[in-house]
């Protein structure tokens, strides 16, 4: 029989304890480890390192939820963070659906960044996450969308008419307005989509054209489409933020803009770098519209689609054009 020391009890004691106290939090993502997602990783990192391991983030790709039920798994608690795209659910949070109406006019990730940390503490934007539940922690800034399409290049705006296009929230709107025929899925269910014919094309950031393998079956790149861009918070379980101890919680939310500030140089350096080469190495066509023509698409949507967006959401109780002037009067600044 082996007898303990007094000193070996309380070594045993304080490990038990230690172990007692360690913070481990379920992260739900989708897809693999991207530009997409490297804002998240990085936070994952510097929480553990201000912590000394006591506070950890446990990242899944997929093996948690399917991404179009992030937000629900949220609000039951079935993990503690989370990502998601608002056009994926738009009546589960329309508050923020306003950063997805097209041709708001941003101009680069640090501007999409500056645009949703604002928008993120609007009250309103607020009370809506609440809801489910969840706390607004950070953006994941993506630059305009283009679309990737198979078959005949479309080099007018008018050949879009009748093509099935993958595109969600305002970007959907506006190539509605093209006459496409715009269809929300999974950003995973989108290569399959491509490669039988159900969809012709498709409107994804850059990064996301790479890692779900739209140019290992696209012939055409729209270089200059440009309607707007998602939005894809990362949101945290209100109660589980309530939870963590002083201590942690100052490390997870101090951590918030390093990781945006790594994930930015990132997209930048790294994705956008890569881009062209991809295209050329595929041998894919790019399509540039003229100046005349993109003006002429961004006026027949732009007004419209906010204007419509604005009446649909004041019918469901939310202060839309408070919204709408908030988002234009911050790019205005």
């Amino acid at each position: 029989m082996t007898i303990l020391t007094k000193s070996a009890i309380a070594a045993v004691t304080l490990a038990f304890a230690t172990e007692a106290v360690a913070t481990e939090w379920s992260v739900s993502l989708w897809g693999k480890r991207r530009a997409f997602t490297e804002h998240v990783e990085k936070l994952a990192e510097l929480v553990s390192e201000k912590t000394n391991g006591e506070f950890t983030l446990n990242i899944s790709y997929g093996g948690l939820s399917k991404n179009t039920e992030n937000l629900d798994g949220i609000s039951i608690g079935a993990f503690e963070m989370a990502q998601f795209c608002a056009g994926y659910h738009r009546d589960k949070n329309p508050s923020i659906t306003v950063l997805e109406l097209p041709f708001l006019g941003v101009q680069s990730l640090e501007q999409e960044r500056a645009l949703s940390q604002a928008l993120y503490q609007h009250p309103a934007v607020v009370e809506d996450l609440a809801r489910w539940n969840a706390t607004l922690l950070m953006p994941s800034p993506l630059p305009q969308y283009n679309l990737v399409g198979v078959g005949d290049a479309p080099k007018t705006l008018a050949d879009f008419e009748g093509m099935t296009v993958r595109a969600t929230g305002g970007i959907g709107d506006a190539m509605a307005g093209v006459g496409a025929v715009p269809t929300s899925m999974s950003a995973t269910e989108v290569r399959q989509a491509l490669d039988s014919g159900v969809m012709k094309a498709v409107s994804f950031a850059p990064h996301a054209h790479m890692s779900f393998g739209t140019i290992e079956t696209g012939n055409w790149w729209t270089t200059n489409l440009n309607p707007g861009t998602v939005n894809c918070p990362v949101v945290v379980n209100t109660d589980a933020l309530e939870m963590l101890s002083d201590s942690e919680r100052e490390a997870l939310l101090s951590s918030v803009d390093e990781a945006l500030d790594y994930y930015i140089e990132f997209y930048n350096d790294k994705t956008m770098s890569a881009w062209g080469p991809a295209l050329d190495e595929k041998g894919i066509e790019r399509v540039t519209y003229s100046d005349e023509e993109i003006a002429a698409f961004k006026e027949k949507v732009a007004g419209p689609t906010a204007a419509k967006w604005v009446e649909d959401n004041t019918a469901k109780g939310l202060p839309a054009q408070d919204l709408l002037d908030f988002v234009q009067g911050e790019l205005a600044k």
